[in-house]
C-alpha cells in the first residue's frame, strides 16, 4: 500500500514594522521552500507586521484583501497549500483579529482561524505583555480538511491549552499548525516542551513556523521553528535568527498507527473532567 506522506515547510523569519518588506521577505522564502519540494508550506504569526500595537489599525486588512490576494497567487503558481501564520484582520469598530489564512493550491482561502488565547502575561523580570488590549480573540475553533490530510489551527499562545488540540484531533485533525513569535524569555523554558507535547498528547504531526531576533523596537522572539512527528521526535528544527526554511516529509499513516498503539483519545473521560472533584484536607 503507497504511503500518504506530504513534504511540509516551516519557515522562520525575522519580520518587523515595514509590511512592504516582510511580505517581501515571505515570498522569497516561501518561493524557497517550493523550490525544495514542499507542497505545504507555513510562515509565522505576525509574518507580515512585527511592530508597535500603534499600528495595528493602519496595517490591518480585511480578509481577502491585498495581502492575501498577493499570496493567493504565488500559492496558485506554485501549486502549494500556504498557511499565512497569522496577521491582522480588520474589524470594523473594534480591535482587530489575529487571523491565520489557509490558502489552497488553486489560490482560494479554504480556512481561516482567528485566534483564541491572547497573550496576556506577567512574568517578572521577564515579559509583560496584554494582546487583548489591543486584539480581539476569536471565538471558533477549525480543523481544514485538504486532499491528503487535515490540519488543526492554532497560534502561539493557543499552545498552552492543551484542551483546543485535543478538539482539533477529535474533529480529524492529524496536523497541527502552530505558527509563532514566541518570547524569547519564555522560549527557552517552554517553547520545545510545548510544542512536542502536543504532538504526544494527541499523536498528531506539529508544524511551527517562527519568528526570531529582536526588532528595532525591542521585540524578542525565541525562532526554533519545530516540525515534530506523533511520537514527539523532532524532525526538524531551525537554528539562529537568520531567515531559514527548514522541510520535512511527513507519514501520515504514522498517525493512525501511534494513535492504536496507545489509544489516548478513545481512553479520555470527558465527562469525569467536568464533573466535581473531591477535595480532602485542610
Amino acid at each position: 500500500m503507497k504511503a500518504r506522506t506530504v513534504n511540509v515547510a516551516a519557515i522562520q523569519m525575522n519580520s518587523g514594522s515595514d509590511p512592504v518588506h516582510n511580505l517581501e521577505s515571505a515570498i522569497a522564502l516561501i518561493e524557497l521552500a517550493a523550490d525544495e519540494g514542499a507542497t505545504y508550506v507555513q510562515v509565522p504569526e505576525y509574518f507580515n507586521y512585527l511592530g508597535p500595537a500603534r499600528r495595528y489599525a493602519e496595517v490591518a486588512e480585511s480578509i481577502p484583501g491585498p495581502t492575501t490576494t498577493r499570496l493567493a497567487a504565488v500559492a496558485k503558481r506554485r501549486r502549494i497549500h500556504l498557511h499565512l501564520g497569522s496577521m491582522l484582520e480588520r474589524r470594523e469598530g473594534d480591535r482587530p483579529f489575529n487571523t491565520s489564512v489557509l490558502i489552497d493550491a488553486t489560490g482560494s482561502i479554504v480556512a481561516t482561524y482567528r485566534k483564541a488565547h491572547l497573550f496576556d502575561v506577567d512574568v517578572p523580570g521577564a515579559v509583560t505583555h496584554r494582546e487583548s488590549d489591543n486584539l480581539s480573540a476569536g471565538e471558533e475553533l477549525v480543523v481544514a480538511r485538504l486532499k491528503r490530510f487535515s490540519v488543526g489551527l492554532s497560534v502561539c499562545f493557543d499552545v498552552r491549552f492543551p484542551e483546543l488540540y485535543q478538539a482539533l484531533a477529535a474533529n480529524g485533525a492529524d496536523v497541527f499548525a502552530i505558527p509563532a513569535a514566541f518570547n524569547a524569555s519564555t522560549g527557552k523554558s517552554h517553547w520545545h516542551v510545548l510544542v512536542r507535547s502536543r504532538a504526544i498528547e494527541n499523536h498528531a504531526f506539529v508544524v511551527a513556523a517562527t519568528q526570531a531576533g529582536v526588532t528595532a523596537e525591542g521585540i524578542a522572539t525565541f525562532g526554533h521553528a519545530l516540525i515534530v512527528d506523533p511520537w514527539g521526535v523532532i524532525l526538524a528544527e531551525s537554528s539562529g535568527a537568520e531567515p531559514q526554511v527548514i522541510t520535512a516529509t511527513l507519514d501520515l499513516d504514522e498517525v493512525l498507527r501511534r494513535r492504536a498503539q496507545i489509544a489516548v483519545m478513545r481512553f479520555r473521560r470527558p465527562a469525569l473532567y467536568r464533573g466535581p472533584v473531591r477535595v480532602i484536607g485542610a
